[in-house]
């Protein structure tokens, strides 16, 4: 099945970013047919500066690679909450299957050979025990996604993973918001608005008290997936665990963090997709990508760790690289 992705772009570090995704898509997955949909949101009231991407170099490249830059308008968020523009910029989709990517990922290999039931939404699970956090003496997991389903109109029980115990964080649906993925791109939209604008400005009392900035749309999320049918990768969600977040794509977030972190196969792809010249000069403005994939700083964040025994927690690694002047973002 053919289907569409998108990334949002605008001006700073995300135009340079869209420059690597479109690089390494273009590479990995050459036999991929759908269209590449970068959503710019345009300037106006909810945006103090003009969040397009300039005329110049990397959008140059982007259309180079076949990326089609499609506007949008911010009518909820904006400056004020970028990670909005991923709820909103649906809105730039056409009609038919899609999955949604952060702009900070890389593809690494072949998106064809993927069997992906599009009917069944699914989402990131590359994430942690961020939202909600539990109070001492304030409501617990079960109360709070409860409350939150049963204003949504679904099922708690449907959602849970009963191998973890009832006050485990991981027996609820949660998602990182770095990738996801359904049938309909409108109908998908309309449901993570209406989740999203319920959670900042109508909670149930259960989570009232929750700090929303900036989990609101990992919050909403799970609440989006549960409504339209779907749920985990390889549960009730229509991809296979381990496709993306694994074989397939990678979430760098920051370049120090991939070289670090990232197995052999993701950094073979993501060099080997900026090696031509014309893209090389472009990537190499970005002065994270040129310390990192062009000169010697990502091969020594690499030598710093064991891929097979990482710190267990990504502060950790991040201090290290601090330590050892490795860091850039």
């Amino acid at each position: 099945m053919s289907f569409n992705i998108m990334i949002v772009g605008q001006a700073g570090r995300l135009m340079h970013e869209a420059a690597l995704f479109a690089a390494t898509l273009r590479h990995n997955a050459p036999r991929w047919d759908g269209r590449l949909i970068l959503a710019e949101p345009q300037p106006g009231g909810r945006w103090p500066d003009d969040p397009r991407i300039p005329n110049g170099p990397q959008r140059d490249l982007l259309l180079s690679l076949g990326a089609e830059i499609v506007p949008f308008e911010n009518s909820h968020f904006g400056a004020s909450y970028p990670q909005g523009n991923k709820i909103e910029g649906l809105s730039a989709l056409p009609d038919g299957p899609f999955v949604f990517f952060d702009t900070d990922t890389v593809i690494t290999d072949e998106l064809t050979d993927l069997e992906i039931d599009f009917t069944r939404p699914a989402a990131s699970m590359r994430r942690e025990d961020t939202w909600p956090k539990i109070e001492l003496y304030g409501p617990d997991y079960k109360a709070i996604w409860g409350a939150l389903h049963a204003r949504m109109g679904t099922r708690l029980a449907d959602t849970l993973d009963l191998s973890w115990p009832e006050d485990h964080w991981q027996r609820y649906l949660y998602f990182n918001a770095g990738w996801f993925l359904a049938e309909d791109a409108a109908a998908f939209r309309h449901a993570f608005l209406d989740a999203a604008l319920m959670l900042r400005d109508d909670p149930p009392p259960e989570a009232a008290i929750q700090t929303l900035d900036p989990w609101l749309d990992q919050a909403a999320l799970p609440l989006v997936v549960a409504a339209m049918g779907g749920g985990r990768p390889g549960d009730r969600g229509g991809i296979a665990d381990g496709h993306f977040d694994g074989s397939h794509s990678f979430h760098y977030r920051f370049v120090p963090l991939m070289y670090a972190t990232a197995p052999d196969h993701v950094i073979d792809a993501v060099e080997a997709a900026a090696k031509p010249n014309a893209i090389k000069k472009v990537l190499k403005e970005h002065e994270p990508f040129k310390r990192f994939i062009f000169q010697p700083k990502g091969a020594k964040a690499r030598a710093l760790f064991d891929r097979n025994d990482l710190p267990r927690k990504e502060q950790a690694i991040r201090n290290r690289l601090k330590r050892e002047n490795l860091w850039a973002r």
